[in-house]
C-alpha cells in the first residue's frame, strides 16, 4: 500500500461526469428549482439552468455487507441562470450545495456506481457503521467492546456460551481464511502478513537463506514461525487474530488503495507494532483497531469475568489470603494461560474488567522486577504512574524545578522505582540490606509516593495506543518519556508535612548544631554521633581502615570516590553529606555522568547497604567498588 489514500479525491476525479450530470439532471425539473430557493439578485423569473461545474465538498462513507458501501456526496455546482422574460437580459451565477446517495461495490471498482437520488443539501448526515476518508472504520474507544462481541457473533458464537479459548485456526476458518506458517523475513521484522488476493509476495527462504518470490493465494495469513521460538504462544494466536481483524474490519481500505494502485495485495504486520507499506494515518488507526480488538475478541468481557472469579476462588484459597495483591500474578498468569494470551494482554483485560489492582502486577523499570503494589482507584490517571526509571529521576532533579524542590531536602526516598515518603511507616530494609517498601505502602501507594506523567516515546503513538501505559512488561518494546505531575499525589500536604517533620528531625538537629567548616572535622564529628570505627567502616565500604584513618584525620586529601563512599558507609543523610563533600578538596562536579549517580545515591540510597547502592550505580557505569579485593572486604 502507498501514500495516504482519500475517497472523496478518489469519486470527484472519476465520477465528475455522473455527479454533474445528476445535478443537470435535478435542476432541469421546475419543481426542483422552485424548491431551490437559489440566491438570486438580478433574475426575477427563472428560465433555464445550466450546471457549469461540480465539485465534490466531502462524502460520508457507510459500511455495508461484503465489499459494497454507500455513500452521500455533498456536491458544490456553480450554475447559471437565465432569465424566462427575454425583454430583462439579467442572467446570472450562483452556487449551489446538493446532497447525492450513492452506492456501489469497491471488488468491482465501483462500475456499478448507483445514484439513488439527489437534494439540496440540508446538512451533514450521519451514517451508520461509518467509515472515514480511507474507508477505516471511524471507531471510538467506547465502541470497542460492542464491535469485538459482533465480531465474535458472526464468526465464532461459541466464545459466548461458557469461557473457552479462542481457537485461532477454527476462528480463521470460519472467515474463510487460511494460514500459511513460514518465514516471512529474516530479521523477523514482520510477524504476520495477510493477503487480500491472488499475489505473489517476497518472503524469505530459510533453506536458500535468500529471499524468494513466492505465489499466495488469496485470503491467506501468513504466520512467521519464529514468533513460536521468539515470542510465545500467546503472541501467535493473538498475530492470527490480528489479521483475522484486518479482513473483517480493512478490506474497504485495501480495496480503495487498489483502486488508486492495482498491484497492492497484502498488508504487513510489524513485531514493534504498525503495518508495512502503507498509509501513515489510515495505518495508525488500522493497527490501533486491530490492536485493541484482538484482545477484546480473545477475552469477551463476561466470559474473562466469569474465568476471572473462578481463578479468583481458587488462588484465594491455595494463599490462605483475602487480599487480591497476594496473587494477583498468578491470577494473571492463570488466565493469561487459559485464555492462551500473553501475560501482559491478560493483565489490560483484567483492568478493562474492573480488577484495579492488576495496575501494579509484572511491572519493569530498568529492567527491574518491581513489587506488586496497589492504590485507591482514580488517585491518578491512566497515563501516570508511581513507578519512574533512575535515569529519568535524575534527569527531572536537573531539569525540573518543582520536583528538585519537593525532593532535594532528603524528604523522599527512592525505593523501588518509586519516591517514597522517607517514614518507617512506607519504608524498611530487607534481609539483603536494600530498601523496600512495607507492606503498607504498596497498598496505599497515593499516600506515600509521588505521580509521573507518562508519554509514549517509542515503539507505539499514544494518540492510538493509551493501553500501552499498562505495558511495563520486561518484553515491552514500548519506552517512555516521564514527567513530574507537580505534586500530583492523594494524601494532602498537610499530613506529609507531619510525616516529613519527624522524617527529617535527625538532619535537621545535626545542620542546626552546626558541623565544622573543614572536611575533616565534619567527618570526625559524624563519626562520632555514629559511634562506627575504622574498622567497622572498612567492613562497611571495602576502603582500607588506614586509608579511612587518614582522610579523615586530614592526613591525606580524599577522592570523590573515597568521601562518597565514607559517607554511604555511613549511612548520612542529604544534607550532611552535601556539606561535606563541598568542604573539600573534590566536589561533585555536575558535568560528569558518574558524579550524577553519586549525587543521587547520596539523595536517596544512603539507608541502604553499601554493596546494594554500589549494585544501583554500577548499572548506570558509576561503581565506587574498583577491586575484586575490595569487594571480598565487605562485609554486612
Amino acid at each position: 500500500m502507498g501514500k495516504s489514500r482519500s475517497f472523496r479525491e478518489y469519486i470527484d476525479d472519476r465520477f465528475e461526469s455522473e455527479f454533474a450530470q445528476a445535478v443537470t439532471d435535478f435542476v432541469e425539473d421546475e419543481d426542483n428549482i422552485r424548491a431551490l430557493d437559489l440566491r438570486l439578485y438580478k433574475v426575477r423569473n427563472i428560465g433555464t439552468v445550466e450546471v457549469v461545474d461540480t465539485k465534490v465538498i466531502f462524502a460520508n462513507v457507510s459500511d455495508l455487507p461484503g465489499s459494497k458501501i454507500a455513500f452521500d456526496v455533498a456536491i458544490e455546482a456553480e450554475l447559471y441562470v437565465r432569465e424566462s422574460d427575454y425583454h430583462y437580459d439579467t442572467d446570472e451565477s450562483c452556487t449551489e450545495w446538493f446532497m447525492l446517495r450513492c452506492s456501489g461495490d469497491l471488488s468491482k471498482n465501483l462500475d456499478d456506481l448507483y445514484i439513488a437520488s439527489v437534494k439540496p443539501y440540508n446538512g451533514k448526515s450521519r451514517m451508520p457503521k461509518a467509515l472515514d476518508d480511507s474507508l477505516v472504520p471511524l471507531t471510538r474507544s467506547d465502541d470497542l467492546e460492542s464491535i469485538a462481541n459482533d465480531f465474535l457473533e458472526r464468526n465464532y458464537p461459541q466464545a459466548f456460551k461458557k469461557p473457552m479459548a479462542i481457537d485461532p485456526s477454527e476462528l480463521a476458518k470460519a472467515m474463510g481464511l487460511t494460514i500459511d506458517i513460514r518465514s516471512i523475513t529474516e530479521d523477523f521484522s514482520v510477524f504476520g502478513q495477510l493477503c487480500f488476493r491472488d499475489c505473489t509476495a517476497e518472503l524469505y527462504d530459510d533453506n536458500t537463506e535468500k529471499t524468494e518470490s513466492v505465489e499466495i493465494k488469496a485470503k491467506t495469513i501468513i504466520v512467521d514461525p519464529k514468533a513460536y521460538f521468539l515470542r510465545n504462544l500467546g503472541q501467535v494466536n493473538n498475530t492470527i487474530v490480528h489479521e483475522c481483524v484486518h479482513w473483517d474490519q480493512h478490506r474497504k481500505a485495501f480495496e480503495l488503495e487498489r483502486l488508486y494502485n492495482e498491484s497492492a495485495t497484502q498488508i504487513r504486520c510489524k513485531v514493534a507494532g504498525g503495518a508495512g507499506n502503507s498509509s501513515k494515518t489510515a495505518t495508525d488507526w488500522m493497527e490501533w483497531q486491530a490492536n485493541a480488538l484482538a484482545p477484546r475478541i480473545q477475552m469477551p468481557l463476561a466470559p474473562f469475568k466469569t474465568k476471572a472469579y473462578e481463578l479468583m476462588r481458587e488462588y484465594r484459597t491455595k494463599s490462605g489470603s483475602d487480599d487480591i495483591l497476594d496473587y494477583i500474578e498468578p491470577l494473571i498468569n492463570g488466565l493469561a494461560t487459559f485464555f492462551g494470551v500473553s501475560r501482559t494482554a491478560a493483565k489490560i483485560r483484567m483492568v478493562d474488567a474492573g480488577f484495579h489492582e492488576a495496575v501494579g502486577a509484572f511491572n519493569y523499570v530498568d529492567g527491574r522486577y518491581v513489587q506488586t503494589h496497589t492504590f485507591k482507584k482514580d488517585s491518578i490517571k491512566r497515563n501516570q504512574t508511581f513507578s519512574v526509571p533512575a535515569q529519568d529521576a535524575a534527569i527531572l532533579f536537573f531539569t525540573s524545578l518543582d520536583f528538585r524542590n519537593t525532593v532535594q531536602d532528603g524528604s523522599y526516598i527512592y525505593v523501588d522505582s518509586h519516591y517514597v515518603i522517607n517514614d518507617a511507616k512506607y519504608v524498611t530494609v530487607d534481609g539483603e540490606g536494600a530498601l523496600c517498601l512495607t507492606k503498607y505502602a504498596r497498598r496505599h501507594m497515593e499516600l506515600c509516593c509521588l505521580a509521573f506523567d507518562m508519554e509514549v516515546k517509542s515503539g507505539q503513538k499514544e494518540r492510538y495506543h493509551t493501553e500501552c501505559f499498562l505495558n511495563k512488561d520486561k518484553d515491552s518494546p514500548v519506552t517512555f518519556d516521564i514527567k513530574y505531575s507537580n505534586g500530583n499525589q492523594y494524601s494532602s500536604p498537610e499530613k506529609q508535612k507531619e510525616i516529613l517533620a519527624a522524617t527529617l528531625l535527625e538532619e535537621a538537629k545535626i545542620l542546626q548544631e552546626g558541623l565544622p567548616g573543614t572536611c575533616p572535622l565534619a567527618l570526625q564529628k559524624m563519626m562520632k554521633l555514629r559511634n562506627v570505627s575504622y574498622a567497622e567502616l572498612e567492613r562497611r565500604i571495602g576502603l582500607d581502615d588506614q586509608t579511612i584513618s587518614r582522610i579523615i584525620n586530614g592526613e591525606r586529601d580524599p577522592n570523590t570516590e573515597s568521601l562518597v563512599m565514607i559517607c554511604l558507609g555511613l549511612h548520612l543523610p542529604p544534607g550532611v553529606s552535601e556539606h561535606i563533600i563541598s568542604h573539600s578538596p573534590c566536589p561533585l562536579v555536575l558535568q560528569k555522568d558518574a558524579h550524577l549517580w553519586y549525587r543521587f545515591a547520596l539523595m536517596y540510597k544512603y539507608p541502604e547497604r553499601f554493596l546494594k547502592v554500589d549494585e544501583f550505580l554500577a548499572e548506570h557505569g558509576a561503581s565506587l567498588i574498583t577491586s575484586d579485593t575490595q569487594r571480598e572486604k565487605i562485609i554486612e
